[in-house]
């Protein structure tokens, strides 16, 4: 589920002093310009698009099965009558061998046999598209492996050394889709914001920004997208220091002060961005909320069919972001 909520407010009675987590997620009255909400049973692929998918067919490898994004990403290929590559990652060196995924095993293997797997999965599948949920600290390690092979790629992980990332993809000259965020609908409004920072700087001069966000307790980084809305917020004129991003993992607090579904724990992103003006007499909050994976799951199977495409024409361009694919249109 997702929903998105962006509200204003520029009462002049003092506001109340609330815990900064009960001010921004209490449910009271506001003004509500966008709102959202998307489950996997509520949205509609036509025949048309599903066809379209499978006439698209390819082979699409998923590295970080064992994990649940990665599972998910897996789920949502088979689901788009994609080819899963019955083969994965896993950076412990004895990890578990095998995994059913969709009626389908996949074997699991360690760092060890990586290069050697990965060169045989290269000459059965020569069109194989990867995608990559795996962990913070094995981006850039993982990102080599795949320009190495010439394996082009989508990288939903987030964190690493982004520049590194970056430079690796360009020396290889390997196709790619990195981007620190996959849910189509939230890239819209990233998009939307960095247009509004765009040709509106300073707009929120001298403005305190103070930003939330919650994700599952295993999320062990601060979250791509709230570093991303927040740079937006800065070209804007907000003061704000990205070490005060107050990350919110402890599923008591989650679930009490939040207001996270408790079916959502293990799978969540909960943001909430509030900017008040240097007298407190005007504020704004943007907010959007995601529970469940699903949303980035499709969207990264999106990605990994527009790679596919740009592949195969052979394009100029070689590395892409999920603006790209937005605009590219003609997704699922």
């Amino acid at each position: 589920m997702l929903s998105l909520t962006l509200s204003g407010n520029c009462s002049l009675l003092p506001r109340p002093n609330n815990r900064r987590c009960a001010l921004f997620f209490a449910r009271t009255k506001r003004t509500t310009l966008v709102t959202s909400a998307l489950t996997r049973e509520t949205v509609a692929i036509s025949q048309d698009a599903m066809a379209d998918s499978r006439n698209l067919s390819f082979p699409i490898l998923v590295n970080g099965v064992t994990g649940k994004m990665g599972k998910a990403v897996a789920e949502a290929a088979v689901s788009a009558g994609l080819q899963l590559v019955p083969v994965s990652f896993s950076s412990l060196d004895k990890p578990v061998r095998t995994l059913e995924i969709s009626n389908i095993e996949i074997s699991v293997h360690g760092p060890s046999e990586r290069e050697e797997i990965l060169s045989s999965v290269t000459e059965k599948y020569p069109d194989v598209v990867l995608v990559d949920y795996t962990v913070p600290n094995a981006v850039n390690a993982n990102a080599e492996l795949y320009c190495k092979f010439g394996v082009p790629f989508v990288m939903g992980t987030t964190g690493g050394d982004r520049p590194l990332l970056y430079k690796t993809v360009q020396d290889s000259n390997v196709y790619s889709v990195i981007s620190p965020q996959m849910g189509k609908q939230v890239v819209a409004f990233l998009a939307a914001m960095e247009i509004m920072a765009e040709q509106f700087p300073g707009a929120f001069s001298g403005y305190k920004l103070e930003v939330m966000e919650s994700h599952q307790a295993t999320k062990l980084d601060t979250s791509g997208t709230a570093k991303a809305v927040i740079a937006c917020f800065q070209k804007l004129g907000a003061i704000f220091d990205m070490n005060e991003i107050e990350m919110i993992r402890d599923p008591e607090e989650q679930i009490n002060m939040v207001g996270v579904p408790e079916e959502y724990l293990s799978g969540h992103a909960y943001h909430v961005y509030n900017l008040t003006s240097p007298d407190e007499t005007v504020s704004f909050e943007f907010q959007h909320n995601v529970g469940g994976r699903s949303i980035y799951a499709e969207g990264s199977i999106d990605a990994a069919i527009f790679l596919h495409k740009k592949v195969q024409s052979k394009a100029e361009k070689k590395i892409y972001d999920m603006i790209d694919v937005l605009r590219e249109g003609n997704m699922r």
